[in-house]
């Protein structure tokens, strides 16, 4: 039987911290919320590996270590209202719960947004939503920050106005086979990014670039 606190305890010593994650609310999420229990039952002996892990319909969970130093770059306090884009199944909405005030966890594909729901039903400050990953919520905004569970093919712009001032918008950009994570920061009513680390994702559903068809 898989002893789960020792795998999440060797999680964050061997894939967070040795890879320059300082942030000790980051530190101290990871270490507290069961991976385990957002990924289906035949994946949970798996749910503390090195790599984005499966949870069904097409869709994964980040890279502990790739959510680790994106959570970092978004520099999260505590007064923070987050928007949590492709929740899937709920595990990076419940990790940025227990560091900020609110979480509006977005997820388009129904049954992930079921599943996510049920799973944080216990976290009052969590609110999930069903809606197109592209379109955010604006509803609920605006955000001090933005997070992205995934790949994007180029800036999501469609997000940046859903950003507060001094908002950060946080995702992995990849045009080939190298993607490059990205802060970028609402200042002036203006957004600026810049690449803070190599990272490789899964691509997002709703971002990829439209191809163009010559006649």
């Amino acid at each position: 039987m898989t002893d789960f606190a020792a795998a999440r305890s060797n999680m964050v010593e061997n894939q967070v911290r040795c890879n320059g994650v300082t942030d000790q609310g980051v530190i101290a999420a990871m270490s507290a919320v069961p991976r385990e229990r957002f990924v289906p039952a035949a994946n949970q002996g798996i749910a503390y590996m090195d790599e984005d892990l499966p949870v069904g319909r097409g869709r994964y969970l980040l890279q502990p270590r790739a959510f680790a130093k994106l959570a970092q770059a978004a520099e999260l306090s505590p007064a923070d209202t987050v928007l949590d884009v492709g929740c899937a199944t709920g595990y990076s909405s419940a990790a940025l719960a227990r560091i900020v005030t609110s979480v509006v966890a977005l997820e388009e594909d129904a049954e992930l947004a079921a599943a996510a729901k049920a799973a944080l039903s216990d976290l009052p400050n969590v609110t999930v939503v069903s809606g197109p990953l592209r379109e955010g919520a604006a509803k609920q905004g605006p955000y001090n920050v933005i997070f992205l569970n995934g790949t994007v093919a180029s800036k999501p712009t469609t997000l940046f106005d859903q950003l507060a001032e001094g908002g950060r918008l946080v995702a992995v950009i990849a045009g080939g086979p190298v993607g490059h994570a990205h802060v970028f920061v609402r200042a002036g009513g203006t957004v600026s990014g810049r690449v803070v680390f190599d990272a490789a994702a899964r691509p997002l559903p709703g971002f990829e670039v439209a191809e163009n068809f010559v006649f």
